[in-house]
């Protein structure tokens, strides 16, 4: 019975995973659907400004050319299971550094950021993704565990 359990829980965090991979990539056109003369929007979370964008068109859509691909970094870091993945902090950081000015309107230039600023930030990242990453790799563990037992019991060993 407990197998069962586990393999229900997996079953939802992978497909919430996999909606989550699909339906991200959309927020990058969310900005279409605002007129390039609204300077405010009011939301269930509040007022978005337009500020150093003026348009709140502009800001949105910068906003989410951040925020979709870091997202996804961020999806891909904490479900791989490669020993490589540790590169991905790098963009992580620099992805999160220009998200934190988009909303810090009062940048000039968004895209040119020192690395250097980038390393605090990544810190904290590294240790949240970590625990995130360490919580779900008993799932990744588990379905390659199943799949490695499935093939040996396919496939059964004389002794002797």
């Amino acid at each position: 019975m407990k197998g069962k359990g586990n393999r229900k829980t997996s079953l939802w965090i992978g497909s919430i995973i996999i909606l989550l991979i699909i339906m991200i990539p959309y927020l990058l056109y969310i900005h279409q659907n605002i007129s390039r003369e609204t300077k405010n929007i009011e939301t269930f979370l509040g007022v978005i400004k337009g500020g150093y964008y003026v348009s709140v068109q502009t800001y949105i859509y910068m906003f989410f050319s951040k925020f979709v691909p870091l997202s996804l970094l961020i999806i891909w870091f904490v479900t791989n299971k490669h020993w490589w993945v540790h590169a991905l902090i790098i963009p992580i950081s620099v992805y999160l550094f220009q998200l934190i000015a988009v909303i810090n309107d009062s940048e000039l230039y968004v895209d040119e950021v020192e690395f250097i600023y980038t390393v605090p930030i990544a810190a904290v990242i590294f240790v949240i993704l970590y625990f995130i990453r360490s919580k779900l790799a008993i799932y990744i563990g588990a379905v390659d565990l199943k799949k490695e037992m499935d093939e040996n019991m396919k496939t059964p060993r004389k002794i002797g």
